[in-house]
């Protein structure tokens, strides 16, 4: 429906911001969403087939919600009608009804998109349902918050969800090549300014739109780039000192690995922070918070790698905000916990040793005899079943008959869990000992 200015003529003349400039008029221009617009996209498919179901989609804000609705009205031939959950109520939902089941009764269909569709109470997340049902609407939902809490079993039931993509650095930067191509000139930052931009956007593409606009009407054309440090002045928003692709991503990993083995939780939240509020990957994090439980921890506290990977599903599960507390926890936890790389080490060494002494085979004594040929050969003589041991340990030797002398890889340190561990160990090899083993 024209709004009156748009009758009247006069919107052609009117600015439009960038972002309104840029808005994709077809699927295909839509980045940073593959899974759902590319040739082989679930909404591509739907299309072709002839057939739009009602839709929740859900995703970080500025990934194109909005504008995949638009074009998926204008694609089905669908009248679109938007409502904000936010500004609209009970009054405003019966009167788009009321219209839809006009244009129904005129052969005419209609998409109705409603944006943040979780602040709708049950009550009216409820009054979609006959609608839905009868086919007076094709409601399309979009929620930056997981659907399964927030909307109602019924509506899901009656829906299909589709996850939208944070915007990569890729995506981001294909749309600054765009807002580039609009305004006839490059964007007037260096290279580093550049980066900051996209690390500023933190993966929203409608934000990084407007900060390219905002540059691009106060730095005139043919002026000198702005940098770095010029930029975060010029758009009142701090660049953080950080570049996730060169040496500052290397250095605050680093430091914060370092903190956590230093059993400084303090540092290692500094850092972790650092790194967050500069826009690194939080599953890359997630992973090496993984990398330090087994690698500097081990099982001087088996606890550890139980929480960085809790840490890793819950942010998963939750999603930023909410779940880099998860992160921040774990990273917690392991810079609290006693340090031990004796697992580690053993398994070095055992690799070593594997790749030194090529293909040993097993001492024939805990060889399997499934036939009499390999029973004629001595297989499985002498074994001694530890369950029936005294104390449940045997003393055998399991080591390829070829090594002169028994190694040993594992060392655990009087730390933690393993304090247990070496006692234990020490036990078993005076067991050993008494028994020839």
């Amino acid at each position: 429906m024209a709004t009156l200015f748009e009758a009247a003529g006069l919107e052609k003349g009117a600015p439009r911001p960038l972002a309104d400039r840029l808005r994709p008029t077809k699927l295909s221009e839509v980045v940073g969403q593959e899974q759902l617009v590319g040739p082989n996209g679930t909404l591509t498919r739907m299309l072709k087939s002839g057939r739009l179901p009602s839709l929740i989609l859900w995703g970080p804000p500025g990934s194109g919600k909005t504008t995949v609705a638009r074009l998926l009205a204008h694609e089905t031939k669908l009248e679109f009608e938007q409502l904000s959950a936010i500004f609209s109520g009970v009054q405003d939902l019966r009167k788009a009804f009321d219209r839809a089941k006009a244009r129904r009764e005129q052969g005419k269909g209609t998409l109705l998109f409603i944006d943040e569709i979780h602040r709708f109470n049950r009550a009216q997340q409820d009054s979609f349902l006959p609608h839905m049902e009868d086919g007076t609407i094709t409601l399309v939902g979009a929620t930056t918050e997981n659907p399964s809490f927030e909307l109602n079993g019924a509506v899901l039931s009656r829906a299909s969800v589709l996850v939208y993509n944070r915007l990569d650095e890729a995506a981001l930067e294909e749309l600054l090549a765009r807002a580039e191509t609009e305004e006839k000139r490059p964007l007037p930052l260096d290279k580093d300014a550049r980066e900051a931009l996209i690390v500023m956007a933190d993966g929203d593409g409608r934000a990084a739109i407007n900060l390219a606009d905002e540059v691009f009407a106060g730095v005139a054309s043919g002026s000198k780039p702005l940098n770095r440090e010029a930029l975060s002045t010029f758009v009142q928003k701090r660049a953080p000192l950080y570049d996730k692709s060169r040496e500052g991503h290397y250095n605050l990993i680093s430091a914060l690995h370092k903190s956590v083995r230093g059993s400084d939780p303090d540092a290692a939240l500094y850092w972790l922070c650092r790194m967050l509020d500069g826009g690194e990957d939080r599953l890359f994090l997630a992973r090496r918070l993984v990398r330090m439980a087994i690698e500097d921890i081990g099982i001087a506290d088996p606890q550890a790698v139980v929480q960085a990977l809790a840490a890793k599903d819950t942010f998963d599960f939750l999603g930023s905000p909410e779940g880099e507390l998860a992160l921040a926890q774990a990273t917690i936890y392991l810079a609290t916990a006693p340090k031990s790389n004796a697992a580690y080490v053993a398994y070095k060494a055992a690799m070593r040793a594997a790749k030194e002494h090529g293909s040993l085979s097993p001492p024939k004594h805990i060889l399997n005899a499934p036939t009499k040929l390999m029973q004629s050969e001595g297989y499985g003589d002498g074994y001694a079943y530890d369950h029936d041991a005294e104390e449940g340990f045997s003393g055998q030797d399991y080591f390829p008959e070829e090594f002169d002398t028994r190694p040993q890889y594992y060392d655990p340190p009087e730390r933690g869990f393993e304090r247990d561990i070496r006692k234990r160990l020490a036990y078993w090899a005076d067991l050993r000992a008494k028994r020839g083993g």
